[in-house]
């Protein structure tokens, strides 16, 4: 088991609001300055268009750095999965996250599980493994029935309870459910807030170890350490009054996660 950071841990950091976004070497860098050993990239369109030397300098810093790579991307089409089993293959890459549905692609439970047993049987070849994100536009039983229904040691789930809040799944619910398949672990903390006025509620991120995630009770059913599970820092940071707050507590969020995880784990 290893902690790491996900590029959703410099969400801000690196959108076109920064006035200098930081490049994939610098996320890479500063997951190494806080001794984290993996960095994910996730759904970040950008790496798919990189070159095959850049593909092989990227993989060569993160080497030099000690950090190792997983890439995250949605979607089941067989020939997306295959560009990013080539793009795992280029980068040393052993897991891939993914989603069921992506923007232009809902494919129905029965279609997804035909394409993820033409696609699945490339990764198990190549030794790397897909792991499907919980989420609320899927429920997690039916995420389960799909993995069970592929049947592949290289085909698992990527936990993540805050996401299925939306779709009223309990956060203790979901990771009884898929803990027997998890592969990979999205770690996020959040809450609830009054609107203004009393009027509703606003679900978002909060620091680590000060919300609704029951982080104890996921490691203990997960069992992480044991299993060789990765551990990948996230937030749902909201805006805030001014973009500079926003970067500087996306910064602080991120350090103390990585603090957290490396005492608590």
């Amino acid at each position: 088991m290893a902690i790491g950071l996900s590029t959703y841990a410099f969400f801000w950091r690196i959108s076109d609001r920064a006035e200098k976004p930081l490049t994939l070497t610098r996320m890479l860098e500063q997951t190494r300055e806080l001794g984290a050993d993996v960095f994910q990239i996730c759904d970040h369109p950008p790496v798919e268009s990189l070159s095959t030397t850049e593909l092989r300098e990227l993989r060569s810093v993160a080497g030099d750095l000690g950090v190792t790579l997983e890439l995250g991307t949605r979607g089941v089409r067989p020939e997306h999965l295959k560009r990013y089993l080539d793009l795992a293959e280029a980068l040393d890459v052993t897991l891939v996250r993914s989603m069921l549905y992506s923007a232009a692609d809902r494919p129905t439970l029965a279609e997804a599980t035909e394409r993820l047993r033409e696609a699945v049987p490339g990764y198990a070849e190549r030794g790397v493994t897909l792991a499907l994100e919980t989420y609320e536009q899927v429920a997690s039983a039916d995420l389960v029935d799909v993995v069970e229904a592929v049947g592949s040691d290289h085909l698992g789930i990527c936990l993540d309870p805050a996401n299925c809040v939306a779709n009223l799944e309990h956060p203790r619910q979901v990771v009884e459910t898929t803990a027997r398949h998890v592969a990979n672990l999205h770690v996020k903390d959040f809450d609830f807030a009054r609107q203004a006025g009393w009027v509703g509620f606003t679900l978002s991120g909060c620091r680590l170890g000060e919300g609704r995630l029951d982080y104890g009770a996921m490691i203990e059913r997960v069992r992480p350490a044991e299993k060789n599970i990765n551990q990948i820092v996230e937030h749902w940071l909201p805006l805030q009054d001014d973009f500079e707050t926003t970067c500087r507590l996306e910064d602080e969020w991120t350090r103390h996660s990585v603090e957290f995880l490396r005492s608590n784990s």
